[in-house]
């Protein structure tokens, strides 16, 4: 399936949808989730359209890759989430529950986060 140009990260990228925005630079684009599910909820997206991790790790050239690496690392010097620690998530297709098809991770922190999912 190609990447769908009218995502909402595609347009929030375009400026078509504001958000509140915490840093960016070429490579990346850091941003308050509009639903936290934490005291800290940042969704950071690379520039450039990757449907999903597979995508970007499959296509993306080494300096979109480290670009973004290291955008994930100054949100997380910015917010102050080294020291206790943060959860950093990115959910891959149906049963990962990927929801925007724009490659994103999740970051969160600013509390004790407990399992990674629940016991069954």
């Amino acid at each position: 399936m190609p990447y769908d140009s009218n995502n909402i990260f595609a347009k929030i990228l375009r400026g078509e949808i504001p958000c509140k925005k915490i840093a960016e630079d070429e490579f990346y684009l850091a941003f308050h989730d509009i639903q936290p599910c934490a005291p800290i909820h940042v969704l950071v997206i690379p520039k450039s359209a990757y449907k999903d991790v597979y995508d970007f790790n499959q296509n993306a050239n080494p300096d979109e890759i480290i670009g973004f690496s290291k955008g994930i690392n100054q949100v997380i010097e910015l917010l102050n989430l080294r020291q206790d620690g943060f959860r950093l998530i990115s959910n891959f297709g149906t049963y990962g529950g990927q929801e925007v098809p724009h490659y994103h991770v999740h970051l969160l922190g600013g509390k004790k986060l407990g399992p990674m999912l629940p016991s069954s």
